[in-house]
């Protein structure tokens, strides 16, 4: 930071972003944007004086909209996030250009290829995200180049105009900060309920820091608990703002249709796995109660990877658990479209076992022979994924690392390549940060090996016999 800035600074940025695991459509990949929050925007906003705010830290038991437009409108800056071309992040940034001339800063990570004609000529500043996390050069360069950028909007005076709206519209004057902020507070008193009916508090980011705690613990009973406690306040809050707009529509004498918003997949995605995780009250029970837990995000339809990813995993624990060779089909279904949309090895590799499952369950050979030969062409997209990603010291984090050379190791067993496989195996091996892993990847290489043992391709006849 350069000398004596960071005291001239002082203030709150609101932080407009999506939070948790959301799918980058553009790119197929999962991007976790808690990582994003925490490792930079907020490391990065506090280095430079500011204290730091986003929606979902805010703590509210009325409409949560209230203090949003309240922070868009009195924040002194803005960083707005548009990564996973996110539809509530636009429009935010849209009010907030609305609402100030300047003081808002734009990033995004760097998949998003495209931008909407609106925003293109306005600065972007990208950084690298890895999906699951981020490189920690990546975290200190970028939070650097966002400290330096939100010192330089309170060093430069006068400041320049971020918003297009007042660059354009050379004579528009923003609203007046007090009268506007008089607006705020009659607002808040309007929607804020009575105390004998006050709602419990919603802090999305400390329940959700608990979660993680919970889960880091292997304790997915309390995972559970506190993921459907969110869930519950999260579709009060929804509730009590359906009812104010179709209130407010009414006094304008528009439909008063009671429309609730949807819900974040991602909340139901976290509580799907911590039920059948819990293995509560039984095992097929928990996995019943996620199954009709990720139905509500339609994952026959979905281009969601998290979801089809889930929904492959409990199908395919269902099979194990009932021997229902319909809960086989969607386990496969669900990773093969995980597959082909995000590309990954993760839903590839499972993908890969379920077919030769399959395929040795299969009622006619035609079908075992086409399921085993699917198999194999699928470890070898594998490989290639796996290959690419493991080149030039492969991805950072040695868990992130042990997965990939494992799975190319299951990838080779697969193909045929029993020494390319051995080989790989030793080098994940060397850099397994738990014993668990090493134990869990062979037990799903001796699987794999008495599915293989019992080829159907052994009946088919070769080439020219």
């Amino acid at each position: 930071m350069p000398e004596g800035t960071a005291a001239q600074v002082s203030g709150t940025c609101f932080v407009v972003m999506g939070f948790g695991k959301k799918t980058d459509f553009e790119t197929g990949r999962i991007l976790d944007l808690d990582k994003t929050y925490g490792s930079i925007i907020k490391p990065a906003v506090e280095e430079a004086g500011l204290k730091c705010v986003r929606a979902n830290e805010i703590v509210h038991s009325g409409v949560i909209d209230v203090s949003m437009y309240e922070q868009l409108l009195k924040a002194d800056v803005v960083v707005a996030d548009l990564s996973t071309s996110n539809k509530n992040a636009y429009y935010e940034l849209g009010v907030r250009h609305a609402l100030r001339p300047y003081t808002t800063i734009i990033i995004c990570e760097d998949g998003v290829q495209t931008f909407p004609f609106d925003v293109n000529h306005i600065a972007i500043r990208q950084y690298h995200h890895l999906g699951e996390g981020i490189d920690f050069d990546e975290v200190m360069r970028f939070r650097e180049v966002l400290k330096d950028a939100i010192v330089k909007i309170y060093k430069d005076d006068p400041r320049p105009k971020d918003s297009p709206v007042y660059t354009f519209l050379h004579d528009l004057a923003p609203p007046a900060l007090a009268e506007a902020m008089q607006s705020v507070a009659r607002a808040v008193a309007a929607t804020a309920p009575d105390a004998d009916g006050r709602a419990d508090e919603v802090n999305y980011s400390e329940r959700m820091q608990e979660v993680d705690e919970a889960q880091e613990a292997g304790d997915f009973v309390t995972a559970k608990v506190l993921l459907t406690q969110l869930r519950r306040k999260m579709k009060e809050a929804a509730r009590t703002a359906a009812r104010k707009a179709a209130e407010d529509a009414a006094k304008l004498g528009a439909s008063a249709e009671l429309k609730e918003r949807p819900e974040d997949p991602s909340i139901i995605q976290r509580l799907a796995l911590a039920t059948y995780k819990s293995k509560q009250p039984t095992p097929l029970a928990a996995l019943e109660e996620a199954r009709e837990l990720l139905k509500t995000l339609d994952p026959a339809t979905s281009n969601d990877t998290e979801t089809l990813g889930l929904w492959g995993a409990v199908h395919k624990r269902l099979w194990e658990e009932t021997g229902d060779r319909t809960h086989l089909d969607e386990a496969v279904r669900g990773y093969e479209r995980g597959f082909y949309l995000r590309n990954d090895y993760y839903n590839g590799i499972n993908l890969a076992y379920l077919l030769n499952v399959r395929a040795a369950n299969a009622p006619r050979r035609a079908e075992a022979v086409a399921d085993f030969v699917q198999a194999e062409r699928v470890r070898r997209e594998v490989l290639d994924i796996c290959k690419e990603l493991t080149k030039d010291g492969g991805p950072p984090g040695n868990d992130q690392k042990y997965w990939a050379l494992a799975t190319m190791a299951e990838a080779m067993l697969g193909v045929g390549d029993e020494v390319g496989a051995r080989q790989k195996l030793d080098e994940a091996s060397a850099v397994a940060s738990g014993q668990w892993m090493k134990e869990s990847t062979q037990e799903q290489l001796d699987k794999l090996r008495r599915l293989l043992a019992d080829s159907p391709l052994k009946y088919v006849k070769a080439d020219g016999e």
